[in-house]
């Protein structure tokens, strides 16, 4: 609730600094002309979110598992969580975007390769990096001694892991789960400087075709309380469901 009011107020404060171009009330309707725009905009970081996220968490569930283990692929395993944790989005949204071919072949069918599912890809790689580092950290949170007792019970080391941890960790990550969406969810805005018409490209183009600074402070505010309104309500709720776990 205060998050919110701390973003209109800044809004409100650079509305109100912003050089007067015309009335505001035409100002306003301007904005509401380009709404459904702005819309279909984020509907765009919303699916390229969810995409990401998807193919995060598959890769990111299976990255850490390995990394449990002290085999090569273990350590390969734990060299991508470590790679991609610390590599700057925005490279690998650009890697994404120009290494991979903008048409495939597949049994001589020329299938589009389209730039939204390579940034969902490019933004894919943090998140299963992260998702991984979620994991690892739940199956550090289960005690010791369960191992140790299914172990004596029988159980190898695989069996343990998935039959008597993970069911118990996916309560646990639920939580930090979440909050990397949100996060990834944010980092959609990279996609527009590869030229995906999400909701900051399409600010960039009401910007310029109204040429007005009123209407353009309105509008990355508006673009702000977008992100914000959707974003804010996951954080609350990880919040939440994390005092309900302790």
């Amino acid at each position: 609730m205060y998050g919110m009011l701390g973003v209109l107020v800044v809004g409100a404060v650079l509305w109100s600094l912003a050089p007067e171009s015309g009335s505001r009330g035409e100002t306003f309707a301007r904005l509401a002309e380009w709404a459904p725009a702005l819309a279909h905009g984020f509907a765009m970081n919303v699916l390229i979110s969810i995409g990401a996220i998807f193919i995060g968490t598959v890769i990111g569930l299976i990255a850490g598992a390995v990394a449990l283990s002290r085999s090569f692929a273990g350590r390969l395993a734990r060299i991508w969580i470590t790679a991609f944790r610390n590599a700057p989005w925005l490279v690998l949204v650009y890697f994404t975007t120009y290494v991979f071919p903008f048409e495939l072949h597949v049994f001589g069918t020329t299938v589009p390769f389209s730039d939204w599912l390579k940034v969902t890809l490019g933004l894919a790689l943090p998140a299963s990096a992260n998702i991984a580092e979620v994991f690892r950290g739940a199956v550090a949170s289960i005690p010791s001694a369960q191992w140790e007792t299914a172990a004596s019970m029988g159980f190898s080391r695989t069996q343990i892991l998935l039959k008597i941890v993970a069911p118990q960790c996916m309560r646990r990550m639920l939580p930090p789960w979440m909050n990397v969406y949100a996060i990834i969810t944010m980092g959609t805005a990279l996609s527009s400087l590869v030229g995906i018409h999400d909701l900051l490209d399409t600010a960039q183009i009401a910007s310029s075709t109204v040429a007005r600074s009123s209407f353009t402070v309105l509008t990355y505010v508006a673009t702000l309380v977008i992100f914000f309104a959707y974003c804010y309500p996951i954080s609350w709720f990880t919040r939440w469901f994390e005092r309900r776990l302790r």
